[in-house]
């Protein structure tokens, strides 16, 4: 489909702006000649870019940005056959880093699998929670919310599906409910985002505003948000226990078992302190790397190497014969696999659209739509905008720089606040990322084993109402709040 928009849709692009701090200069950046000028804030206001030239020297921007009223239409470059075959390779090869990231921790996993570390530590949650497995619901969506709202935790959720799985699994829930507490609570709390520096401050930034303004909309729409969607997963997870058949997955509760090796009868390891010290490893692995993309500038090299001496330290306690070891972690690496896979495939669909030249293009025509617009109507329809570009432009960070130089002006237009462009932005981007074949959902799903029309029919109903509490809020943000 998107090879084919790339036939229909007229080829554009901005010219772009980055600063070179080895350099201390700008580099304006078109499709035919790149030319350099000086990083000051007189470039910045002769380019119209309305962001205080600390925001690049600081390298709180550090992204090409779109250059305001630059768009020039281009010759057509249409995707042929050739591309559209290529372009999964080539968003295969782009998305190595994710894609080592998945399979060091199917290795990981797999070597907790060896060790029968996972058997005792779910056999002990599942006593634990008896009676109270709702708590479970509560705190993994929440803490996992706080995660995404405070340090843009997403792609690291990948990590967290064949841990957290079977614990839902065994506290007699269906997969989908695991899904739903890691996918959602993530997603709220990078829809509401409050500190999160891929999102929320490289978009204020952006758009010329200090972060802190709108933070209060943020943390209510971020409650608001979090409290429908815990209740909407309660009340679907107590209709599955109180009656299995009502599971939206409940022909695959097999084969869901099977994929997490919870189908064969087999006896349960003792929580001894090999077993014990070996859990707590596998924990730190999980805190060092939240650590590390909180404070310490990680991304997904130190992540990915972090869950690789996390595995070698456990085969060294539990004693496994190195052939062993190599065996159960390429194992676990391959179940894996064709998840990495399709991460790759996804990209290759964003390589399309930049290949063709047609992402910028419809970014300048739905900011000309805009003219005229009252401010209700205004605000509202940038949400769609957003939510339409996301597809396009799944990356956070990404979008930002490329959108909010060119959409945050329009909110002068419309005298209404440019945090208010910056709201539109995360919440279209968040609500649309719930069934956006671009981002994260397929390779959670192919995680879980869960097809995506199953995911649509469950999520479906949360994503009218989260629909209709961000068009309500949004219209009396600018009208009343």
């Amino acid at each position: 489909m998107v090879a084919a928009l790339t036939w229909l849709v007229p080829a554009g692009k901005y010219d772009t702006l980055v600063y070179q701090s080895q350099d201390d200069l700008f580099v304006k950046s078109s499709l035919t000649q790149s030319i350099e000028l000086p990083a000051t804030q007189q470039t910045l206001e002769e380019l119209n870019i309305k962001i205080p030239i600390e925001k690049f020297l600081s390298g709180d921007i550090y992204k090409p940005i779109a250059i305001p009223n630059t768009y020039q239409e281009l010759d057509a470059r249409p995707q042929g056959i050739g591309a559209l075959i290529k372009s999964p390779i080539k968003g295969i090869i782009a998305s190595s880093d994710i894609i080592f990231l998945i399979l060091i921790i199917g290795g990981l996993i797999g070597i907790m699998n060896l060790t029968g570390a996972f058997d005792a530590g779910i056999a002990y949650m599942s006593e634990s929670l008896k009676g109270r497995e709702y708590m479970l619901i509560i705190l993994v969506t929440s803490l996992i919310a706080a995660g995404g709202t405070t340090f843009g935790l997403a792609e690291e959720t990948m990590a967290f599906y064949p841990i957290l799985i079977p614990v839902f699994l065994a506290a007699k829930y269906d997969a989908m409910v695991g899904l739903a507490c890691v996918f959602l609570g993530s997603s709220i709390g990078t829809m509401c985002s409050t500190t999160n520096p891929f999102s929320t401050i490289i978009a204020s930034d952006a758009a010329g505003i200090n972060w802190t303004t709108g933070l209060d909309h943020r943390l209510i729409m971020l409650v608001l948000c979090l409290l429908i969607t815990i209740l909407y997963i309660l009340h679907y997870a107590r209709r599955v226990k109180s009656d299995p058949s009502k599971s939206i997955i409940s022909e695959q509760k097999e084969t869901i078992k099977v994929h997490f090796g919870l189908n064969s009868v087999k006896s349960t390891p003792k929580l001894n302190p090999r077993i014990k010290l070996i859990i707590v490893v596998f924990s730190l692995s999980f805190l060092l790397m939240i650590i590390g993309v909180s404070f310490l500038d990680w991304w997904f090299v130190e992540m990915t190497s972090t869950f690789l001496v996390g595995a070698i330290v456990i085969g060294f306690i539990a004693k496994v014969k190195e052939t062993v070891f190599v065996e159960a972690f390429t194992n676990g690496a391959s179940t894996l696999l064709g998840v990495a896979f399709l991460v790759g495939i996804a990209r290759g669909i964003t390589i399309l659209m930049e290949d063709g030249l047609i992402s910028d293009t419809i970014l300048f025509h739905a900011s000309n739509v805009t003219a005229g617009m009252n401010k209700g109507l205004f605000t509202n329809f940038m949400l769609f905008v957003y939510g339409g570009l996301s597809f396009f432009m799944p990356s956070s960070s990404g979008m930002a720089v490329l959108t909010m130089p060119i959409m945050a002006p329009l909110a002068d237009t419309v005298n209404i606040g440019r945090e208010t462009i910056v709201d539109t932005y995360l919440l279209g981007m968040g609500l649309f990322a719930l069934i956006n074949p671009t981002s994260l959902i397929l390779p959670a799903l192919a995680m879980v084993q869960i097809g995506f029309d199953k995911w649509v029919k469950f999520i479906s109903p949360l994503l009218f109402i989260l629909l209709l509490t961000s068009m309500v809020f949004l219209t009396l943000s600018v009208y009343a709040i």
